[in-house]
């Protein structure tokens, strides 16, 4: 088994690394700024958010105690080869399957990231059934089962401010990596995978209803959790906190996003 970072390969140690330390004496899994450890979060990525206070509350409104907080939301940069054990032999088996099929690797695998002990390859949308079929139809890949599809809303990620996210499963060969996907809140359009992975059907629903993300060639895209009639997507990162206001002896306690402060 592999270490996502590239340290530790199937056969041993990576990039000469002999033991746990390094000739310097610092551990090269901890050291953040090694070349061996690619798509780190501390080496930047991309920065997508500045998140200031906590739970949506900016308008002075926030009575936690953490309204002053200020962090920024990056996501994590592209790796470079070696990504270390078999995540080195999925990239190779992909980019050679997609080529024999006449479409350049580079067209459809938008980038490749190593980060968390996990692989994850960011597809083009237009080319996303073809790999999905690739990964699971490919003897030496064999991902027979997709867990299912969920989302996240980055407001801020201009043109690509929806991402779904798959998580596939080889059984034959015991491995799990992702597939990433965007489309921008202007055209929130991505191919189905159900003709692909049959089991998507309810998670691609899901995904729907509270993310608004149109699968393109689903059976029947209709809410799953939602009222059919509701107004909007309630886990985008810009639908109103709402809530219900409830009267106490007269009183009125208004939604979360729309209390004063109390400092």
């Amino acid at each position: 088994m592999s270490d996502a970072n590239g340290t530790q390969g199937a056969n041993g140690p990576a990039d000469g690394v002999s033991g746990s330390n390094g000739a310097d004496g610092v551990n090269p899994e901890k050291d953040l700024s090694a070349s061996n450890l690619p798509g780190q979060r501390g080496q930047g990525g991309e920065e997508v958010r500045v998140q200031r206070g906590m739970f949506g509350a900016n308008n002075g409104g926030d009575t936690s105690g953490y309204g002053g907080l200020v962090r920024s939301v990056r996501l994590p940069g592209a790796a470079s080869r070696p990504y270390g054990g078999w995540f080195d032999e999925v990239a190779d088996e992909l980019e050679g399957a997609l080529e024999e099929q006449g479409l350049l690797p580079a067209n459809a695998i938008e980038k490749t990231i190593v980060d968390r002990d996990e692989l994850t390859f960011h597809i083009e949308r237009e080319h996303l059934l073809r790999v999905a079929r690739t990964l699971r139809d490919d003897p030496a890949l064999r991902f027979e089962l997709c867990t299912g599809v969920s989302a996240v809303h980055y407001p801020n990620d201009k043109g690509r401010e929806l991402h779904a996210v798959y998580h596939l499963r080889s059984i034959t060969h015991n491995r799990l990596i992702r597939l990433e996907v965007s489309a921008p809140d202007a055209d929130p359009h991505i191919p189905s995978l159900v003709s692909v992975y049959p089991t998507n059907d309810w998670h691609e629903r899901e995904t729907y209803d509270f993310f608004g993300i149109v699968f393109d060639g689903h059976p029947a895209l209709t809410r799953i959790m939602m009222p059919d009639d509701w107004q909007g997507h309630p886990q985008r990162k810009d639908y109103p906190l709402g809530g219900i206001p409830v009267e106490y002896k007269g009183a009125q306690i208004p939604a979360p996003d729309q209390r004063r402060s109390y400092s």
